[in-house]
C-alpha cells in the first residue's frame, strides 16, 4: 500500500515517480558488487541481511513520513534487494546442481515465484484489516515484523560448499572479492551466449517495474482505496498460474512466447484505455503471461552460466533490470499506459530474437 501512502500524504505523481527512480538509481550502484559479496562470501548471508535492511527501509517510512524519509527508506531497502538479487537464483541452481538436478531449475524456479506471489493473497487480506484498523502506521510495523521473521527463515536455507580452486576463492579479503568481481564480470562480457541470455532476462524482469502502479491504476479505474488491496488479489493470483507454468513454458519456441506476451500486452493496453474497475481482469492476464515468460529467460540464464560466479552474472542481469525499470518509470511519467503499452509491445516482438538459441533448456521442466 505504500504508493497510496505516498499520494495521502500529498505527494504528486511526479514526485512518487521520483522516490521509484530513487529505488532503481541505487540499486544500479549497488547491484553487482552485492552479487560479488554473495559469491565471495555467503549468498544465504546475503539473503539474510536483505530482509533486515528492507525491514529497515519501512521503519524510516514509519518514523519519516515525509519525501526525505520516503527517498532515504527506499535507498535502504534499495540496497537490501541489491543483496538478494542474483545471491537467490545462484543459490537456488547451484543447491540442485550440488545434487545433479540443475535441469528442474526451471519448474523449482517457477513454483518459487508462484508461492511468492500467492503470498500477497492473505497479505492483502491482511492489509485491509491492519488498515481499517490503524492505519498506515499499523500495516508499517506489521511490514517491519515480516521482514525481520523473513530473516530467520533465510538463516535456515542450506547452503552447498564454496568450489575449491578457483583463482576467485583463492585469494583472501579484498583481493579475493575483486578476484569474483572480475570472475562473473568477464563470463557476463566475453560470452556472446550469456549476453543474449542477459539481455532477454534483464529487459523482461525490468518490466516489472510496472507492478509499482497497479495500485494507482486500481485507484484511478474507480476502486476506493480502502479495497485496492483486495481489487488486486486477482493479479498475483494470475501471476502465480503463470510462474508455475514456467518449467512448462521452458519447452515452447521463443516464436510461440513472444505472440502469447503480446497478446498480453494488448490486453494491457485495453485495459487502460478502458479505465474501469473491470479491465484489472485484463490485467491480471497479462500479468500471468508475463511471470511465465520471465521464469523462462531466467532460467535460459542460469542454464548459460557456467563459471563460479553465479550470482555476480545474474547480478549483471539485475543491473539492466533497474535500467529498464527506470525508463519504464520515466515512460509512465511521459505517457502512461499506451506509452508503456506501446514499448512492451516493441520488447514482445524482440523476445524471439533475444531466445533463439541451439539448446533448449524445455527438458527442465519434466
Amino acid at each position: 500500500m505504500y504508493a497510496l501512502l505516498f499520494a495521502d500524504t500529498g505527494l504528486s505523481g511526479a514526485q512518487i515517480s521520483v522516490l521509484f527512480m530513487i529505488w532503481s538509481a541505487v540499486a544500479f550502484v549497488a547491484e553487482v558488487p552485492t552479487g560479488a559479496l554473495a559469491d565471495r562470501f555467503s549468498r544465504r548471508g546475503a539473503l539474510v541481511a536483505s530482509s533486515v535492511l528492507t525491514a529497515a527501509g519501512f521503519l524510516l517510512w514509519i518514523l519519516l513520513p515525509t519525501f526525505a524519509g520516503f527517498a532515504a527508506g527506499f535507498a535502504v531497502w534499495s540496497f537490501g534487494g541489491a543483496l538478494a538479487s542474483g545471491a537467490f537464483e545462484a543459490l537456488l541452481y547451484d543447491g540442485l546442481a550440488a545434487h545433479g538436478a540443475q535441469d528442474r531449475y526451471p519448474a523449482v524456479y517457477g513454483w518459487v515465484e508462484a508461492l511468492e506471489l500467492l503470498a500477497q493473497l492473505p497479505v492483502a487480506a491482511a492489509a485491509t484489516v491492519l488498515f481499517s484498523a490503524g492505519g498506515y502506521e499499523l500495516v508499517g510495523w506489521v511490514s517491519v515484523a515480516s521482514c525481520l521473521g523473513s530473516a530467520v527463515l533465510a538463516a535456515r536455507l542450506p547452503e552447498p560448499p564454496r568450489h575449491q580452486g578457483d583463482d576467485a576463492d583463492d585469494e583472501a579479503g579484498p583481493d579475493g572479492y575483486l578476484a569474483t568481481l572480475r570472475t562473473g564480470l568477464a563470463e557476463a562480457a566475453r560470452r556472446p551466449a550469456v549476453r543474449t541470455a542477459l539481455i532477454a532476462a534483464a529487459v523482461l524482469s525490468g518490466l516489472d517495474a510496472l507492478e509499482e502502479y497497479y495500485p494507482l491504476m486500481a485507484a484511478d479505474w474507480g476502486v476506493p482505496d480502502g479495497k485496492v488491496p483486495l481489487a488486486l488479489l486477482g493479479i498475483p493470483v494470475a501471476g502465480a498460474v503463470g510462474a508455475a507454468l514456467g518449467g512448462w513454458a521452458a519447452r515452447l519456441r521463443p516464436g510461440t512466447l513472444g505472440a502469447l506476451l503480446g497478446a498480453g500486452v494488448l490486453l494491457f493496453g485495453v485495459a487502460g484505455l478502458l479505465r474501469l474497475p473491470v479491465g484489472l481482469a485484463a490485467v491480471a492476464v497479462f500479468y500471468g503471461v508475463y511471470r511465465m515468460v520471465v521464469v523462462v529467460a531466467d532460467a535460459r540464464l542460469q542454464a548459460r552460466i557456467a563459471g563460479p560466479a553465479r550470482a555476480t552474472v545474474t547480478s549483471v542481469a539485475g543491473l539492466g533490470i533497474e535500467v529498464v525499470a527506470l525508463l519504464v518509470f520515466g515512460a509512465w511519467a511521459l505517457g502512461g499506459t499506451l506509452l508503456v503499452t506501446a514499448v512492451m509491445l516493441v520488447i514482445a516482438a524482440a523476445l524471439p530474437l533475444w531466445q533463439r538459441e541451439r539448446g533448449r533448456v524445455g527438458a527442465a521442466g519434466r
